[in-house]
C-alpha cells in the first residue's frame, strides 16, 4: 500500500504541490470513483488509478541526456559548487532522478540521468564495458607509441591499473578516448601519464548514445528505443 499522491508524483503526473491540485480538482479516480484525499492509501497491484480517464502504471522509468557545460559538478548536492541537478528542468525534479557516473567540474558533454537504479548500476559496472568517447585538447601530439601505451592498459603513477584503453590522434594537440571505466580523472591523469596535458575535455559518447545537435546546458528524455538499448548492454 501507499499514498495516492506518492503514486501520482511517480507516475510523472506532477509534482506534490501539482498533484494536490490535480486531485482537488476531481481528475483523479480510484477504480472508478473520484478521489480528492491525497493521502488515501492505495494498491496499485489491485486498484486502477486514473487521471483523466487514463490508466497510470506507477513510476514512470526516466532517462534524461545533457549536456554538461564546465563549472558544475557532478553531485546531488553539494555545499560549495553548484550542481549539475540544477541544470535539470522543473518537471523532472520530482522523480528521484541521479546522475549516471561523473564528469568533473572541468569538463563538458554526454550525462546521463535516470531514476532506475538496477540500470544506473548496469552503465557505471566496469565489467559491463561501457564505451565511452571523450574528446581531448591537450599538450603535446599522440604518436604510436602513446596508442600502444593505452591500448594495452596503463599503470598510473599511483599504481591504478587502468583497462585496455583506444587512442586515436585527430591532429597536433587534439585526440578521442575511448574507455570502459570511470575511475576518478581517469582520462586527464592517463593523458598526462603520456606527458599530454589535457586542456579541455568533452564526452561525446556513451555506448551508443552521442550528443547529437543538443546545444551545451540542454537537456532531453531519451526515447523508450534508446532506452532499450541502453538495457541490451
Amino acid at each position: 500500500m501507499e499514498r495516492l499522491d506518492k503514486f501520482l508524483c511517480d507516475s510523472g503526473v506532477g509534482t506534490r504541490s501539482q498533484v494536490k491540485v490535480i486531485l482537488k480538482s476531481g481528475r483523479v479516480t480510484v477504480d472508478g470513483k473520484p478521489e480528492k484525499d491525497s493521502a488515501r492509501k492505495i494498491d496499485p497491484n489491485v486498484q486502477v488509478i486514473c487521471l483523466d480517464g487514463e490508466p497510470l502504471g506507477g513510476k514512470r522509468r526516466v532517462v534524461l541526456m545533457l549536456n554538461k557545460p564546465e563549472g558544475f559538478v557532478t553531485a546531488t548536492e553539494d555545499k560549495n559548487d553548484r550542481t549539475v541537478m540544477e541544470l535539470l528542468p522543473p518537471e523532472y525534479k520530482h522523480l528521484d532522478l541521479k546522475p549516471v557516473g561523473r564528469l568533473d567540474k572541468a569538463t563538458e558533454g554526454l550525462l546521463l540521468f535516470t531514476n532506475d537504479g538496477d540500470l544506473l548500476h548496469r552503465l557505471i559496472s566496469p565489467k559491463k564495458e561501457v564505451p565511452k568517447v571523450y574528446y581531448a585538447r591537450h599538450e603535446g601530439t599522440a604518436g604510436e607509441a602513446d596508442i600502444a601505451a593505452f591500448a594495452a592498459g596503463l599503470t598510473l603513477r599511483d599504481g591504478l591499473n587502468c583497462l585496455s584503453a583506444k587512442l586515436e590522434p585527430l591532429g597536433p594537440g587534439e585526440s578521442l578516448i575511448t574507455v570502459c571505466e570511470g575511475k576518478y580523472h581517469q582520462v586527464r591523469r592517463m593523458m598526462a601519464s603520456r606527458n599530454m596535458t589535457v586542456l579541455y575535455l568533452e564526452r561525446r559518447q556513451e555506448g551508443g548514445l552521442t550528443l547529437g545537435d543538443l546545444p551545451r546546458g540542454a537537456v532531453r528524455e531519451l526515447s523508450k528505443e534508446e532506452i532499450s538499448s541502453l538495457d541490451k548492454m
